[in-house]
């Protein structure tokens, strides 16, 4: 059985932007938890994210990543002919609230 392209481009990236082995990089692997991520990590992991979806993405959207199944579903919206579908509504004109 073959694995869906998506995850497979997401593993491979994320094995090579954060020396990860790839068996570590499971569908339900924790980004922050399992594959133990930091702050830093997820910038890079967003301009990679950008890269491959070629758009924008939204700080709320990044903050819903947490596994790498949320990551894999966010480019597989991206990939879908003809539409954008953010994982959570864009907010506008708010203030990061930190």
């Amino acid at each position: 059985m073959s694995e869906p392209k998506t995850f497979v481009d997401v593993r491979n990236m994320m094995a090579e932007v954060f020396e990860l082995a790839p068996e570590r990089i499971t569908m339900d692997a924790r980004l922050y938890e399992d594959l133990e991520l930091d702050s830093i990590d997820a910038l890079d992991m967003v301009v990679k994210l950008q890269e491959i979806i070629h758009r924008r993405v939204e700080e709320p959207e990044l903050r819903a990543l947490k596994t790498v199944a949320d990551v894999v579903a966010m480019v597989d919206a991206a990939r879908s002919p003809g539409t954008v579908v953010p994982l959570v509504p864009e907010s506008r004109g708010t203030g990061s609230g930190r």
